[in-house]
């Protein structure tokens, strides 16, 4: 039997806070399309922000931002710390990306989404004192099988074996940046082909671990507060996820032994980052990618394509919905 609130809402993240949270996403990322291409990422984030928060307000669960927009971006809401919600139903850690790929949709480019992952109350790890993360993600053929402690050349040959394919049809997924130079050419030399990623590694981490996708495995040093909401994801795929904090400085590796966290390269694995299997991840396009189409209008409607990741049941649902044009004017 399910236990029940006085208000009779249960009190874990149910597949009805999941369909509800969609609509926020839905909200952001319509928001977000009048500065597609249009060079300005703060005011497309800005957008998004102020349309998710509203959203928020409307939905029935208790949530605390554990990850949010306000350290990282210097966005104006949903910072860490914030209470989002009715404040009835279920209590439940937040993770929001209002915007994964602000620079993406700034420049009209692919693979921008709007995220948010739920979890349990007390559930989700907050890294949010240190910034980047070394992560390393791919499908359920890498658990038990791949580890980020491993050279990246060996982890693609065991991956490899136990996809039952050859090392030159593995394709990993690396963020585009010089941190990376020397991963890529790793990878290159081991004889497995490369997709650089110029922003958006949520996206990549999910595009690795789910079934028949383009992409075998994601690594590389991004976003801290993205590992956690992929690993929001992983949980329903029933993938692989584990990450080591790469504070910046010895300034921003105090701060993270300050908060308790593992700054001197010990590995976290999907449980440390987010505890137990009762999680939700739903994201919406903004621009097309390979995960969902991005919004488009046409006439009087405006198209977008959402996807809902319930650990608990291990499923990945897709949303399309037609929303007319006039509400959103």
């Amino acid at each position: 039997m399910v236990s029940l609130t006085s208000d009779m809402s249960p009190l874990h993240p149910d597949r009805n806070l999941a369909l509800e949270l969609v609509r926020a996403t839905e909200a952001a990322s319509i928001r977000a399309v009048p500065f597609i291409g249009r060079g300005d990422k703060e005011a497309a984030d800005g957008a998004a922000v102020d349309a998710m928060r509203a959203f928020f307000s409307t939905v029935n669960f208790d949530g605390t931002i554990v990850i949010g927009e306000g350290e990282k971006d210097n966005a104006p809401m949903l910072f860490n710390g914030e209470r989002v919600g009715s404040g009835r139903g279920p209590r439940c850690d937040v993770a929001v990306d209002p915007i994964d790929g602000t620079s993406l949709t700034a420049a009209g480019r692919q693979n921008a989404l709007s995220v948010i992952a739920v979890s349990d109350h007390g559930t989700m790890l907050d890294a949010s004192s240190v910034f980047y993360m070394d992560k390393l993600v791919t499908g359920p053929a890498g658990v038990g099988v791949v580890d980020i402690r491993l050279p990246i050349g060996e982890n693609i040959r065991l991956l490899a074996k136990s996809l039952g394919k050859p090392v030159d049809e593995i394709v990993v997924s690396v963020l585009n940046r010089p941190r990376h130079e020397k991963l890529i050419a790793e990878i290159r030399e081991a004889g497995a082909g490369t997709r650089l990623m110029s922003d958006g590694d949520v996206a990549g981490g999910i595009n690795a671990a789910r079934h028949n996708a383009r992409t075998d495995m994601c690594v590389g040093i991004g976003g801290s507060p993205e590992g956690i909401v992929t690993a929001c994801a992983i949980k329903a795929l029933g993938g692989h996820i584990q990450g080591v904090l790469a504070p910046r400085d010895d300034e921003e590796k105090q701060k993270g032994i300050d908060a308790g966290l593992k700054v001197g390269g010990e590995v976290y694995e999907a449980d440390d980052l987010v505890r137990g299997k009762n999680t939700i991840f739903v994201a919406t396009g903004v621009t097309d990618g390979q995960l969902v189409q991005g919004v488009r209008r046409e006439g009087d409607f405006v198209y977008t394509e959402s996807v809902v990741l319930r650990g608990a049941s291990g499923t990945l649902r897709r949303i399309s919905s037609e929303h007319l044009t006039s509400k959103w004017l």
